[in-house]
């Protein structure tokens, strides 16, 4: 996953624990990458919780269907969640193959740049 993103030109920004920051290429947008174990899943925006049918549509790509908090993923909006304090979130995903996030980041990076 981590070489997929880096031949997609995604930078990454930062690493801490088992959540990677990146940023689509040519734009601002951050996504997470969220490694535990041998499973890996990307974390995208709530904002883009419109676009999670369409996404999940493609071949390979399986949307989770409740919200992944992690307190790294600063980028991200904040809401309660089984504590007392807010906690970032947003939209998790995973995959069956390369092809698939390529495909996934390809109409992600589409979408955030209002194509």
């Amino acid at each position: 996953m981590v070489s997929c993103l880096n031949k997609l030109q995604c930078r990454s920004n930062f690493s801490i624990k088992n959540i990677t920051e990146y940023m689509l290429f040519g734009t601002k947008e951050a996504i997470y990458l969220h490694i535990d174990g041998k499973s890996a899943n990307l974390i995208i925006r709530p904002a883009f919780e419109v676009f999670s049918s369409e996404l999940a549509t493609i071949a390979g790509v399986h949307a989770k269907y409740d919200y992944y908090h992690n307190g790294e993923m600063t980028r991200f909006p904040k809401r309660l969640h089984k504590s007392l304090t807010e906690t970032h979130y947003g939209l998790a995903f995973s995959f069956d193959s390369v092809d698939a996030v390529q495909q996934f980041i390809s109409r992600l990076s589409a979408i955030v740049k209002g194509e």
